[in-house]
């Protein structure tokens, strides 16, 4: 604090910025791309059609499936069908703690569906908050680089005096650290308040797993009593311990829909081999801000209704709502594409500060650079382009993936890493001047390729058609954006080099210095 207050939040903000930022950036751009999550499976998945299905005859389509799969599961999910993914979702466990299964049955048959095997948007929206790692470990690091971001937020908010002003402000030609600073600014303030309301409520929305003690202390470790006090789940009787045969659940779903008016989103079934199982049906949030669903409990034995959840209490509708912020189900098509469009500019305001912080280290002259710069540099890279790169690796191997293959959604996800470490040793085995084009260029090459190979898979194409053309006009855009910004990086790589030769110096030598 000897330099000032403000200096010292210039420092804290450089810092804890660069320490998670690259793990931010990939957060941003998977978050950013959930919100038109259901498109990206339905692009994923071009062999389903929309189809009207009956909730109650899926229903037990989908309690004959899980029988024969796991009669004695500690529970079942069924994921009613829905236009925007008309297939039956079921998964099941033998335990909490995992393993977790899930198949997608076809609504008329009931079998498995012939649909191509993948994990579709829903990959992007868990990799959002768990990081590809197992679920406990990725939410505790991305909680920890949330908070350290919403520390680099309010010192960046200290640290910026003329913060409007620099909002006006972008001097790209002055200098190469005087046009990344004010890119950074205009990214950062253009959607500041978005920027504050998703750290803060994504740290919300996992603050009952970052700290536990309170419920467990009060509820001496029964947090299903909690759940039910708060209002978020209706009471159900404990399993008796002996086995017993599930009634018929589709006269359960059809009074369910009567009770509410409108068919359930899924059905949970708990302990369906026990004498006593229970069997919940919940329904979609009603619009608003809370993230708050309507669910009815039934005996699974008899088919009597048991209770609704009931009222939720202040502090539960408070949560609710700032799940209901951060994942935007309440938005409209053209609020959605603003939070879409925000999500953009947070992924730019982290990859700005990750180059700026670079840019403004950079020796002078002909001295060559540290260690800790070149390992910066090299990390940037890998995150700034692999991670786009790894989304449209992720697209391509859709396509290319033969139908039948084995494990063929784990195969998508390999590609998805590919790709991006693919990118990461672009970056560490070319010259700084060099890879940033060369990487941004092949990122952007992936891209334009996405509708071309998928028209020649599917034989579907966004001029024969109006299906898929959102998702191909989506990605024209970000290949064509992407090649351009590869082209300036060559552009500014060139002149870079021009001013840092010197007499005698060659190409090769002044790339390395």
């Amino acid at each position: 604090m000897r330099q000032g207050f403000r200096t010292s939040m210039a420092w804290l903000h450089a810092w804890s910025g660069l320490v998670v930022g690259w793990i931010l950036f990939a957060v941003f751009v998977t978050g950013t791309a959930s919100y038109y999550r259901a498109e990206i499976s339905q692009w994923m998945r071009p062999e389903l059609r929309a189809v009207q299905a009956d909730p109650v005859r899926s229903a037990e389509h989908a309690v004959a499936f899980l029988k024969t799969r796991m009669p004695d599961a500690a529970g079942w999910y069924i994921e009613l069908p829905k236009p925007e993914k008309p297939v039956i979702g079921v998964h099941w466990w033998k335990s909490l703690e995992g393993p977790f299964h899930q198949a997608l049955l076809d609504p008329e048959t009931g079998a498995p569906t012939a649909a191509r095997d993948t994990k579709g948007g829903d990959f992007l929206y868990r990799f959002h908050f768990e990081l590809g790692m197992p679920p406990m470990l990725g939410r505790y690091l991305v909680g920890a680089c949330a908070l350290v971001m919403l520390v680099a937020l309010v010192s960046g908010i200290v640290t910026h005096r003329r913060i409007f002003a620099d909002f006006f402000t972008f001097r790209r030609d002055r200098s190469a650290q005087r046009g990344w600073l004010d890119a950074h600014n205009v990214t950062g303030v253009l959607a500041l308040p978005f920027h504050l309301m998703i750290t803060y409520t994504g740290l919300v929305t996992l603050a009952p797993m970052y700290m536990p003690w309170g419920v467990q202390t009060a509820y001496k470790g029964d947090q299903i009593r909690f759940y039910v006090e708060a209002g978020m789940m209706p009471e159900m009787a404990a399993p008796l311990g002996r086995p017993g045969t599930l009634a018929p659940v589709g006269p359960i779903v059809a009074a369910a829909a009567a009770r509410i008016g409108e068919a359930p989103e899924g059905i949970s079934i708990y302990s369906p081999g026990d004498a006593r199982p229970a069997v919940v049906a919940i329904f979609e949030e009603p619009h608003g801000l809370a993230h708050l669903h309507p669910q009815i409990a039934f005996d699974g034995a008899t088919g009597a209704m048991l209770g609704e959840a009931g009222t939720a209490k202040a502090a539960t509708v408070t949560s609710a709502v700032m799940v209901g912020l951060h994942e935007g189900h309440f938005a409209g098509p053209v609020l959605r594409a603003l939070f879409f469009l925000c999500g953009v500019m947070g992924a730019a305001t982290v990859a700005t500060g990750l180059v700026l912080w670079t840019v403004a280290r950079a020796p002078k002259g002909a001295q060559a650079a540290g260690f800790g710069l070149r390992l910066v540099r090299v990390l940037n890279i890998g995150a700034v382009a692999g991670m786009p790169a790894a989304i449209a690796g992720y697209f391509l191997a859709n396509r290319l993936l033969p139908l039948g293959l084995a494990d063929r959604a784990q195969w998508e996800v390999g590609a998805f890493f590919g790709f991006w470490i693919l990118l990461a040793l672009l970056g560490a085995l070319r010259p700084a001047m060099r890879a940033w084009p060369e990487a941004l260029g092949l990122t952007g090459a992936l891209y334009l390729a996405v509708p071309v190979v998928s028209a020649l898979a599917t034989g579907e194409h966004a001029l024969a058609g109006t299906r898929f053309l959102g998702f191909d006009l989506a990605m024209l855009a970000l290949g064509a954006g992407l090649i351009l910004a590869a082209r300036k990086a060559a552009r500014r790589g060139a002149s870079a080099l021009n001013s840092r030769r010197i007499p005698g110096m060659t190409g090769e030598e002044a790339l390395r210095a």
